[in-house]
């Protein structure tokens, strides 16, 4: 691997690791389903960290390792999805880092079937483009005081650190950031 190709696999280990930092630490300041919520994240960042480290470290167990984490993590998702369509995303994710495991190349060359690896990048380009745009329209709205809706209080999505463990902006952005990490992990494939 380049020197260049090897700075931006640590820079990308870095980011997922620092975002899966920062939602284990949510997972302490919140409680009941926030926290659950932020344990799947968390879970989510270190596995993308360890996903991401570049090849040649821990080519043995990776793959194996990773599958038996996110298909465990994908079967949670899919039996989370009976209370709602918002755990679709997690499903996806999970099944996606399956994917990059067990996939030819595992995310390090070329490698995994096209159509898949295309319908992955559409969607997580999709989600980083909207994420994006969702964060910030929170920010201006917060900086003008307009918000087009009254959200309930304590729900978390009013910026203050009530039941989610953090601030919206900073959780919004740290999974705007495992978002844009997935994304260039696919398009490495």
């Amino acid at each position: 691997m380049s020197l260049p190709a090897s700075v931006s696999s640590w820079l990308l280990v870095l980011l997922c690791a620092v975002s899966g930092a920062y939602c284990l630490g949510r997972v302490r300041r919140s409680g009941g389903a926030a926290a659950r919520e932020a344990g799947g994240e968390a879970l989510m960042g270190f596995g993308m960290a360890v996903m991401a480290v570049p090849a040649g470290f821990g080519e043995g167990w990776r793959a194996p390792v990773l599958g038996v984490v996110f298909g465990g993590a994908a079967l949670h998702a899919g039996w989370l999805l009976r209370g709602g369509i918002h755990h679709a995303h997690h499903l996806v994710g999970s099944l996606s880092m399956v994917y990059m495991a067990f996939a030819p190349g595992a995310g390090h060359g070329a490698g995994g079937l096209p159509l898949v690896t295309g319908t992955l990048l559409l969607y997580y380009a999709g989600y980083v483009v909207l994420g994006g745009s969702r964060l910030v329209t929170a920010g201006a709205a917060g900086v003008t005081g307009v918000t087009g809706r009254v959200p309930p209080a304590g729900d978390g999505q009013d910026g203050h650190d009530s039941q989610d463990g953090g601030s919206a902006e900073v959780i919004r952005a740290c999974r705007l950031a495992m978002g844009t990490g997935m994304l260039a992990m696919l398009l490495a494939m």
